[in-house]
């Protein structure tokens, strides 16, 4: 099967940018307090149900993997470009890092007991969010949480240079109450969600940021 051209784009783009993008990004967690504290809430419901490990899909260099196993959780990353993942082995050499496909997860259905997506759907075009949306579904337990962050809007961005080099990428922004509809499609139930104005480093490009929280129902 022919791979999705944004796919491709979204590769070739954080492979190019991987060492660059890692070190600049290394200690941001450390002051957005707004994004911490929705990490350790899914944390503080995730860890004591017991249903299995915390998959950080889309994990890039592993600083959120990271910061999840610092919480406690027994957590892994998988990520599209081999050049992340091989950064973020360097990083952190005890934890495990996977190189895949958020839309075709190698991973047993009901294997999960949260899932991380920490701005990693944003190069997804919505059309596509669907298909990864059921995928986690399909892998989350029964009690499992899915914890999504990204940027608020309705326009994309198209990115041509970042990290100090030179990209296509498209970066779309998107609405909350659409992303919680077609998550509500796939199965799952909302449990919190923030919307936060963004940092002075994040000023005048990123905008507001998101932050959802979902729940697999018991028995589905």
């Amino acid at each position: 099967m022919t791979e999705p051209a944004y796919l491709h784009a979204t590769r070739a783009a954080y492979d190019t940018v991987a060492a660059d993008y890692a070190e600049l990004l290394l200690t941001e967690l450390a002051a957005k307090p707004l994004d911490r504290a929705m990490l350790a809430a899914f944390a503080e419901l995730v860890q004591p149900a017991g249903l299995g490990p915390v998959a950080d899909l889309g994990c890039g260099p592993g600083r959120v993997t990271a910061h999840l196993h610092s919480l406690g959780l027994t957590a892994f990353g998988i990520d599209l470009s081999p050049e992340m993942v091989a950064v973020a082995r360097r990083t952190y050499p005890d934890l495990r890092f996977d190189h895949g496909s958020m839309t075709a997860l190698d991973l047993k259905d009901g294997s999960l007991g949260g899932i991380v997506a920490w701005y990693s759907i944003i190069h997804t075009p919505p059309e596509h969010l669907p298909v990864i949306f059921a995928e986690f579904d399909r892998v989350l337990a029964p009690g499992g949480h899915l914890l999504l962050a990204f940027q608020v809007g309705d326009e994309p961005r198209h990115l041509e240079h970042a990290y100090g080099h030179a990209i296509s990428l498209v970066a779309y922004r998107l609405s909350p109450d659409h992303v919680a509809e077609q998550l509500s499609q796939a199965g799952l139930v909302e449990a919190a969600r923030l919307v936060r104005e963004p940092t002075e480093r994040e000023k005048p490009s990123q905008g507001q940021q998101a932050f959802l929280l979902f729940r697999k129902p018991e028995g589905s």
